[in-house]
């Protein structure tokens, strides 16, 4: 029998740590997956490939110790719609990802439409619909202040979103100087107010163009009213199955009046399915005019 070495036993002992720590810490199985999957679909839209098993395990366990629950399927069957843990649950599944500038030739085409559209005592109503953390929310008032040439662009921004977390950090218009990257150092001048070390905050007379509040896009009935200019609707349909995606961009038609701009995310297509938009750019559509419209 050859003995084992201090390196060989040290080797394995680390190695069977390694194996303990990457265990999980609740058990989490199909059933469990295929609920919280049916949850979110039910009431947000948002249908989860099963490629998102490791993502949801990971951002649910945390709230099972939040709330002490011992295990999945009693943290399942606790939730009730409308209480503050079902907030949580929603909150914590929904992905936010955005930058300042995503997309830029969205803005640049905004930029032209601000303009266009731009007339004596009129107020360019715009809606944000997937408002996430704020970038594109303020990218969206830098390119109204840009083009109007003043801090206090006649434009009105709602901005919505189904996590109310990322709404409050959206609201408050503070950023880190990695988060601004994106945002040319001369807007950065004029429109932000350096705070704390490193951080920048969105100046007061931007922010007094935004209206902020909680929507989900499959509510029976949306707290927004229009006409829109122009809605931003992106990289949220993507989540969506294409029967919700066609119906929630059905429902955004009559929110707008002709030549209006709808844009959406690269993913994203509607050039067939519906008749209420034209393509009018890489991923922007017009309000399509009715016949006998007058131009």
């Amino acid at each position: 029998m050859i003995p084992r070495s201090p390196t060989s036993t040290l080797v394995q002992g680390l190695a069977a740590l390694g194996e303990s720590a990457g265990a999980t810490e609740f058990a989490f199985d199909t059933a469990d997956f295929d609920k919280v999957r049916l949850l979110l679909k039910q009431h947000t839209g948002i249908a989860l490939s099963e490629a998102k098993r490791s993502m949801v395990y990971s951002r649910l366990a945390r709230r099972l110790r939040a709330t002490g629950a011992s295990t999945f399927r009693a943290y399942l069957d606790a939730l009730r719609s409308g209480s503050p843990e079902w907030e949580q649950f929603v909150n914590a599944l929904t992905t936010n990802l955005t930058y300042f500038y995503r997309e830029s030739h969205h803005f640049q085409m905004l930029a032209d439409h601000f303009k266009q559209r731009a007339r004596p005592g009129h107020t360019q109503q715009i809606w944000c619909a997937a408002a996430s953390t704020g970038e594109e929310v303020w990218t969206i008032a830098l390119t109204a202040a840009e083009s109007f040439g003043t801090l206090t662009p006649p434009i009105q921004i709602i901005a919505t979103d189904l996590d109310t977390h990322v709404l409050d950090q959206a609201r408050k218009g503070v950023y880190r100087e990695d988060q601004i990257a994106k945002v040319p150092e001369a807007q950065v001048r004029r429109y932000f107010v350096q705070g704390p070390p490193g951080t920048y905050t969105v100046r007061p007379e931007l922010r007094a163009l935004v209206t902020f509040r909680q929507l989900n896009l499959l509510d029976p009935v949306w707290s927004v009213r229009g006409p829109f200019d122009a809605i931003f609707c992106r990289n949220v349909l993507i989540y969506f199955d294409r029967a919700t995606q066609l119906k929630v961009v059905s429902r955004m038609a009559p929110l707008m009046p002709p030549d209006a701009l709808l844009f959406v995310g690269h993913s994203e297509n509607f050039s067939h399915g519906q008749q209420a938009f034209v393509l009018q750019g890489k991923t922007v559509y017009a309000r399509a005019r009715q016949p006998g419209a007058a131009t």
